[in-house]
């Protein structure tokens, strides 16, 4: 199953969003301030994780390399034996089976995919 960002209705944002994180949290309140109106999607990632598909999809349209959409200080990075060096399949398959290493939050509009860390980073696709 496809994102399919670009398809997206100008009113529409989708946040893949973990509760627990202040960010992500930050994230839901910039939109809210500052697209009023659009409705958002909030996806729970930890409990729905993305596919390995839509991850490269979501990485690909942020137009960075997979390492830089990994949290690569969560323990699970190091137990799993995975490093800066490992191939973005090994990351990929790492993130869908361990959720907490995806960076968050990832906010989806019409206009392009951000991990939005500042939060700020949110107004390049509003």
């Amino acid at each position: 199953m496809s994102i399919s960002f670009l398809s997206l209705d100008p009113a529409h944002a989708v946040v893949y969003h973990n509760s627990r994180c202040s960010k992500s949290r930050a994230a839901l309140a910039y939109l809210a301030d500052n697209a009023p109106g659009r409705e958002v999607e909030v996806i729970a990632y930890l409990d729905t994780p993305p596919t390995k598909d839509q991850l490269r999809e979501l990485i690909d349209a942020m137009g960075i390399p997979v390492i830089a959409a990994v949290r690569t200080k969560e323990k699970e990075f190091k137990e799993l034996g995975l490093s800066k060096e490992s191939s973005d399949s090994e990351l990929l398959d790492a993130m869908v089976s361990h959720p907490r290493l995806i960076g968050r939050p990832i906010v989806v509009t019409e206009k392009g995919v951000r991990i939005a860390r500042p939060t700020e980073a949110i107004e390049e696709i509003l």
